[in-house]
């Protein structure tokens, strides 16, 4: 009798999610049924819901993106400049959670 086969994930979904997001704001987020995700500056909202429906194996109902600029700072008088991130709001179906703090 045949192995039944696992589901295949695309690599390239490895490649829009870069990883959580862990704030206290996004901590206060999951209350609402949503996570934040760091997202490659490329992804565009149907991809970033495609990998976390992949990835995850939940429902996405919503995709909200903002790109933060990175602060100008100072380190030894010396100015530098943070990388500029994007951010993704994932708004998930009624029942279904990701806990960020356990691996894939």
């Amino acid at each position: 009798m045949a192995k039944k086969q696992d589901k295949i994930v695309s690599l390239s979904h490895y490649d829009v999610l870069k990883g959580p997001h862990i704030t206290e704001k996004s901590t206060l987020l999951s209350e609402q049924n949503a996570v934040v995700f760091r997202v490659a500056k490329e992804a565009s909202k149907p991809e970033i819901k495609a990998a976390v429906e992949a990835l995850f194996d939940v429902k996405v109902t919503g995709v909200n993106t903002l790109n933060q600029k990175g602060k100008t700072k100072r380190w030894k008088g010396r100015p530098y400049k943070r990388s500029d991130i994007k951010k993704a709001v994932v708004t998930l179906a009624e029942g279904d959670y990701i806990d960020v703090t356990t691996g894939i």
